[in-house]
């Protein structure tokens, strides 16, 4: 009489598996190589099986295996088994491959956007990204209509820090620009003004509000700072003219315009991973923070 043994499930599993292949073929040898395995582990499988349920599935003779009384009950349930297992990993690999939408922001270049995409791939997660400025990433984000957003935070706050600065079409520039070298005396007050340019990016209040109380301490003009209604538009107003770009270092080398750091204060972008589920955020937080940096727009190191 065979005592009972408990088996754990992914044992039950795997055994089953091997029960199922060798009462197929009839045979332990041909069973075990239809399913992967060493034709010892299978029969280790099925005996450990046998144990779990106190009664002989199969009589063995030197060479074929057959169903006994009781393997015939179980065979079919058995079946059913493997076959419940493998749809189940046939569904986690299709799950794994559904999109996986995410918002960046629009500062983020074609390049670092595919390479994200691409990097995620060999992380087994297939990114789906959408482009928005920071107070739409927030509110996908709070809404779940996103499974994920780089939302726009103080740098003290954020998991990636952009370091901003001003970029002309003049150049090249030694030093950084101070913004006090922009007030008009008297005898220019009829010359046109140059102005600093905020993209939406960084029309947040741990950006624009630093700069524009900047702008009042030095006594510039209140229009000397003006926000774009977009990346193209505040950069059409620097290309040409002596305006400047508030932007990342990044930015300039792709708009070929001549980036300086400000003088007077240090302004950077700050990013956080925001979702509506834990497990989101984590699997972001997963991937190789050199492709996060390069999308953000972070020097390379």
């Amino acid at each position: 009489m065979l005592i009972r043994h408990r088996l754990a499930a992914v044992d039950v599993l795997a055994a089953c598996k091997a029960f199922v292949a060798v009462s197929r073929h009839g045979s332990f040898t041909v069973g075990a190589a239809a399913v992967g395995i060493p034709q010892s582990v299978a029969s280790r499988r099925i005996a450990a099986l046998e144990r779990h349920y106190g009664a002989r599935l199969l009589e063995r003779t030197s060479r074929s295996a057959t169903l006994t009384a009781f393997g015939k009950e179980m065979l079919p349930p058995a079946r059913r088994l493997v076959e419940l297992a493998t749809t189940l990993e046939q569904e986690a690999e299709r799950a794994k491959l559904r999109p996986f939408r995410v918002a960046v922001p629009t500062t983020s270049t074609a390049l670092a956007l595919a390479q994200f995409v691409a990097d995620a791939h060999h992380c087994q997660l297939n990114l789906d990204l959408y482009q928005a400025d920071p107070t739409e990433r927030a509110e996908l984000a709070r809404t779940g209509e996103v499974r994920a957003a780089f939302i726009a935070v103080a740098p003290d706050q954020g998991m990636w820090r952009v370091p901003l600065g001003v970029a002309d079409s003049s150049g090249p520039h030694f030093g950084p620009l101070y913004l006090e070298t922009l007030r008009t005396g008297r005898a220019d007050r009829r010359s046109r003004r140059r102005r600093v340019w905020i993209q939406p990016e960084d029309d947040v209040p741990h950006i624009r509000d630093r700069l524009t109380r900047t702008r009042d301490a030095l006594g510039l003009l209140p229009a000397q700072v003006a926000i774009g209604t977009s990346l193209v538009a505040a950069t059409a107003e620097v290309l040409g003219t002596d305006d400047l770009l508030l932007c990342a270092h990044s930015q300039a080398v792709e708009f070929g315009l001549h980036w300086r750091p400000i003088g007077e204060l240090e302004l950077s972008r700050g990013y956080a991973v925001a979702a509506a589920q834990r497990e989101d955020a984590e699997r972001i937080g997963s991937l190789p923070s050199a492709t996060i940096a390069r999308c953000l727009g972070l020097p390379n190191n």
